[in-house]
């Protein structure tokens, strides 16, 4: 599962737990991105502390884990870069599945070496609140003919949180209490994250 978790939330691990259940994974591995090419509307938190972020979300789960292979990597971080050292790592015959956004999967075309990707792995798109699955099936016929088939749509509980909106309340101090794991919200309190 890959985001940029600025900060992680509960939306990001009922997705992972869902698409865990749904698609019989043997195990979710959250990788937080080091410099995503398609984030340069905000300044992204530190690698590290987004790292911490989601390790302490994550902890309770034996199923989950988190890699810091993007945190690591020099320069942007793309996807076909990491599933290929995935690839690398867990051999040729391990099947992967992507899970991202539904609303992610509409831009997949602009994703470095999509016709690679699409052959390498499978995409989970999880749908959100408000989301027009019509949108994705538009998009679909613009995909290469063998990647379509590739991408599953999974529908998980209407969990209306974002990142953006909790970066928004910390600023504007509101209430962020139930939102993401309580580790979490004092990790944001403790480093002074998303104060302005």
């Amino acid at each position: 599962m890959g985001g940029t978790f600025d900060p992680v939330h509960y939306g990001h691990l009922v997705t992972a737990e869902a698409a865990r259940y749904e698609f019989a994974l043997e195990k979710v591995i959250f990788v937080p991105a080091g410099r995503p090419p398609h984030k340069k509307v905000y300044n992204v938190s530190e690698l590290e502390c987004r790292y911490q972020m989601t390790v302490l979300a994550t902890a309770s789960n034996p199923f989950f884990e988190v890699s810091r292979i993007e945190i690591d990597r020099q320069g942007y971080s793309y996807t076909i870069d990491t599933i290929e050292a995935f690839r690398r790592h867990y051999g040729p015959e391990t099947e992967f599945y992507f899970i991202t956004g539904a609303d992610a999967i509409l831009e997949i075309m602009t994703w470095k070496n999509v016709d690679k990707l699409l052959q390498e792995c499978y995409f989970i798109a999880a749908t959100r609140p408000g989301f027009q699955l019509q949108r994705l099936e538009e998009k679909k016929p613009l995909l290469p003919s063998e990647g379509r088939h590739r991408i599953h749509l999974i529908e998980v509980p209407a969990l209306a949180i974002s990142s953006t909106d909790i970066r928004w309340r910390v600023q504007n101090n509101k209430p962020i209490k139930y939102l993401l794991p309580e580790a979490v919200e004092e990790y944001i309190r403790a480093k002074g994250l998303y104060r302005s």
